[in-house]
């Protein structure tokens, strides 16, 4: 087997006939550095083992052990290697099974050395614009991305001044949810679950909580006193408010990232014993994400100086979290918060 080069094209033959293998290296050989299989079971060894991915497989359809149409099967399978294109090397009477089976191209023998090559180098051609494309593709997503990221962070901060506040809560609350789910993750029965919803996209959500404030009339939302109930209702609709502001971002709509945000910002008001709003959701019905932000916001608020209240004492905020266990928030997610109460003093101490 020859050695890799990275400065030319890689080729990978898999053939079980020795002089086959022999005429494709004489007439490849000038273009590209080629490496050879005897079957399937072997051309899949080959491929696992390289560093670099040969930029296509040259596949003989009848051989021992593994044929050409199992490995392909398998290589259809893997979202890596499913990217290289395969052109069989096959007779005339199977092209259109060879076809049909998911090659790109198919040579037939006897070899002619210039339809090897040409099909050989407009394959490869192909794959390096797809490759090129795709780059693009990515370059244009992670720009759309940050300035996503950019504006949904401006929005965060345009609610905390109209809060009065200098952005700490905006802070505190991105910092104390995690640590919160650090811990969950540490030892939790939602770890496996945190897992799956990226637990680090949660974080990042965090901020745009209270973005439905931005529908809130001032005379409300920085009234010093307490709301009357006519006034509670109008504030209970930023939940609303921020998801409907979410939803129309339509730049990915099935981003896990503006799909956390949408559900923080819609049920970071619910409540575990379902006398929350705006839904009136119990339980882990409440997504997990705004179950966290739920007793995190709480937390602040309570610790935290408003325009209608004073800070409550740590150790009184602590004792109100922990007597609304089971009733106002997730039991499993308050027993992490008590077990790291120490960590949220400094958190709350650290962003004033």
């Amino acid at each position: 087997m020859t050695a890799q080069h990275n400065e030319i094209p890689t080729v990978l033959v898999v053939d079980d006939v020795d002089m086959n293998i022999l005429i494709l290296e004489e007439i490849l050989k000038d273009s590209y550095n080629i490496i050879t299989a005897k079957n399937g079971v072997e051309g899949l060894k080959v491929l696992y083992q390289l560093e670099t991915h040969p930029k296509i497989i040259l596949l003989d359809i009848f051989m021992p052990e593994m044929n050409g149409y199992e490995m392909l099967e398998i290589l259809k399978k893997d979202n890596v290697f499913k990217r290289i294109p395969v052109i069989f090397i096959t007779t005339s009477d199977s092209e259109i099974d060879a076809l049909s089976a998911g090659a790109v191209d198919f040579i037939s023998k006897p070899f002619q050395p210039e339809i090897v090559k040409l099909r050989v180098a407009n394959q490869i051609e192909l794959k390096n614009y797809s490759d090129s494309l795709e780059i693009m593709v990515e370059q244009k997503a992670a720009e759309l991305t940050s300035t996503l990221d950019n504006m949904l962070q401006s929005m965060a901060n345009i609610i905390e001044y109209r809060n009065l506040e200098s952005g700490s809560h905006v802070k505190r609350t991105f910092h104390l949810s995690r640590i919160l789910i650090d811990k969950l993750l540490d030892s939790s029965e939602y770890a496996e679950e945190l897992k799956s919803l990226q637990p680090d996209i949660i974080v990042k959500s965090v901020p745009l909580h209270d973005v439905g404030k931005i529908g809130i009339p001032d005379k409300i939302l920085l009234k010093p006193g307490k709301l009357l109930p006519e006034e509670f209702d109008v504030m209970k609709t930023h939940t609303t408010i921020g998801k409907n502001i979410i939803e129309s971002i339509v730049i990915q709509q099935d981003s896990p990232y503006l799909t956390h945000c949408r559900d923080i910002a819609y049920c970071h008001h619910e409540r575990f014993d379902g006398k929350g709003y705006p839904l009136g959701l119990s339980g882990k019905d409440i997504p997990l994400s705004a179950r966290i932000l739920s007793i995190v916001d709480v937390y602040d608020a309570l610790v935290s100086a408003r325009i209608y209240k004073e800070a409550f004492s740590y150790d009184d905020a602590i004792k109100i979290i922990a007597e609304g266990r089971g009733t106002q928030f997730d039991p499993v997610v308050t027993d992490a918060l008590l077990s790291i109460q120490d960590k949220f003093l400094k958190i709350s101490q650290q962003y004033q």
